[in-house]
């Protein structure tokens, strides 16, 4: 059995290529410099970042239990998001208080 596929090549220069480099993906979408200016230091930032990551991860776990302890996303979620993609755009948008030690 054989199975054709087609390639489709985006050219440089063409409208295709251009809204795809518009449009990053993985941890370059919220830009990191961006999110370094919301925090004291990188370290802060993934300290933050995995934290409310853990609060989202727990909220969708509770769900089934009928427990509402901690808050859900703030930001419409992808399709099979990832809970620290979600809490880096939560964080990128200003959507969360944060104060440093807690």
């Amino acid at each position: 059995m054989s199975t054709s596929q087609t390639d489709v090549i985006v050219e440089p220069g063409t409208e295709s290529y251009d809204a795809a480099l518009d449009t990053p993906l993985g941890i370059t979408n919220p830009p990191i410099d961006e999110l370094l200016a919301r925090a004291s230091s990188k370290y802060a930032l993934v300290i933050y970042a995995a934290k409310r990551a853990r609060q989202i991860n727990d909220y969708y776990n509770q769900l089934g239990d009928g427990i509402l302890e901690y808050v859900g996303p703030l930001v419409e979620p992808g399709l099979q998001e990832k809970p620290l993609s979600i809490a880096l755009r939560e964080i990128h948008g200003d959507l969360l208080e944060h104060t440093e030690g807690e």
